[in-house]
């Protein structure tokens, strides 16, 4: 399973289409490597950093579906502890799928963290 997760990730990393693997674990790989050192992105836990937000409520301030323009054209935030990240079209698609993967109404398995 370790070895399924790495290839997983360089697959995302090096922006193979979707197709060729399940973009709700390449979204879930994203969001762990990027943002898990702030964030709870799991479907449990806490966040590490107290203001920043858990990804299974976001859907609560925002629908998830509009954020795959600000992924693609780059996140910034009122808060200088955040860095700017930018992802393809094909990555932000993942996240979002991923962040969809976490609402309690989307009829999708939770991912566990």
């Amino acid at each position: 399973m370790h070895a399924l997760r790495i290839n997983l990730l360089l697959g995302v990393l090096l922006a193979v289409p979707p197709a060729m693997a399940d973009p709700v674990e390449a979204g879930h790989l994203l969001v762990d490597e990027y943002c898990s050192d702030c964030h709870a992105v799991g479907a449990t836990g806490d966040s590490k950093l107290a203001a920043a937000p858990r990804f299974r409520e976001l859907h609560l301030r925002y629908d998830v579906g509009d954020l795959s323009e600000s992924l693609v054209e780059g996140i910034v935030t009122a808060h200088p502890e955040m860095p700017e990240f930018e992802f393809d079209p094909e990555q932000a698609e993942a996240i979002v799928l991923y962040l969809k993967s976490l609402e309690p109404s989307s009829g999708t398995a939770k991912i566990s963290p």
